[in-house]
């Protein structure tokens, strides 16, 4: 029987944007977090050294697809005469901010990495990982970690592990659009990951600086903040589109997502420190 590999959902906590680089590259500042919900991912070798998605998407072209693209690069970096077909049951929300595209590539990193038996430590991995995406090096390290520059320069840091309710609106927010915006705040004050780890920075006193730009451009998103509220402090991960709120038991949140309304899809997922992809490549 053929594994299936997890690719998880991240939420960003929170999100702050302290600066540019001269290459337009915006400094972020956020934490990482993994969620208990992924896309999964199966991976058929084969001797031809072709890379076939297998897996059809209407919305993403074979040659624009980050897991394609993270096979062919695994497969010149470390010489690979092998190839494989790349099966994707797609789970996360496209457009959601969760890391589907980005996790997706990490765990053909991963995967293929062992299945090639290429030999590459998990920084070779981050580094090619990195060339795809800002946010595909933290789901190839694997732990819940404290970000900055573009968001590959990654501390570990420990947190809560609740229950999170996350709700898809039914908007596909472009994250270049939200960073080409001129109202996006682009100077907030720095913050020392010792803070967070001693308390004298909570999450909750933290905002995602996107959000005032996204639930502007798609008011859809601040309906569902509008509604999560009553529950506690509902935010949105990333650029949007996903907007979450935290639960301590997974009773309440299943409530929650019971009360949502009908246009809106959402789904229930804990917190977790450590990234199902690792625990599962652990096994």
């Amino acid at each position: 029987m053929t594994r299936r590999w997890p690719a998880p959902a991240k939420l960003n906590l929170f999100l702050h944007i302290t600066g540019r680089r001269s290459d337009g590259y915006h400094l972020l500042q956020s934490v990482f977090q993994f969620l208990d919900f992924s896309d999964e991912l199966e991976f058929h070798l084969r001797d031809d050294g072709k890379i076939c998605r297998a897996t059809e998407n209407a919305d993403v072209q074979a040659a624009d697809d980050l897991t394609v693209r993270a096979a062919r690069a695994l497969q010149a970096t470390a010489s690979i005469r092998q190839g494989v077909d790349i099966y994707l049951h797609k789970k996360l929300p496209m457009g959601g901010g969760v890391g589907g595209g980005s996790s997706d590539a990490a765990t053909t990193l991963i995967a293929l990495n062992h299945l090639w038996q290429a030999g590459l430590s998990l920084e070779q991995l981050a580094e090619i990982g990195l060339a795809l995406g800002a946010d595909v090096p933290v789901f190839i390290k694997g732990e819940a970690a404290f970000a900055e520059g573009v968001g590959e320069q990654l501390q570990s840091i420990n947190l809560p592990e609740p229950w999170f309710l996350v709700v898809k609106p039914p908007v596909h927010v472009a994250t270049a659009e939200i960073f080409a915006d001129p109202q996006l705040t682009r100077n907030s004050p720095a913050i020392k990951i010792c803070d967070l780890q001693t308390g004298a920075v909570g999450i909750d006193d933290l905002s995602n600086v996107c959000e005032p730009v996204a639930t502007r451009h798609y008011p859809q998103i601040q309906a569902v903040i509008d509604h999560l509220a009553q529950y506690g402090k509902a935010r949105m991960t990333g650029t949007g589109a996903c907007v979450f709120v935290s639960f301590k038991n997974e009773n309440d949140a299943d409530k929650a997502l019971s009360e949502l309304p009908e246009q809106w899809p959402g789904f229930v997922a804990k917190g977790m420190n450590k990234s199902p992809l690792h625990l599962h490549l652990a096994e």
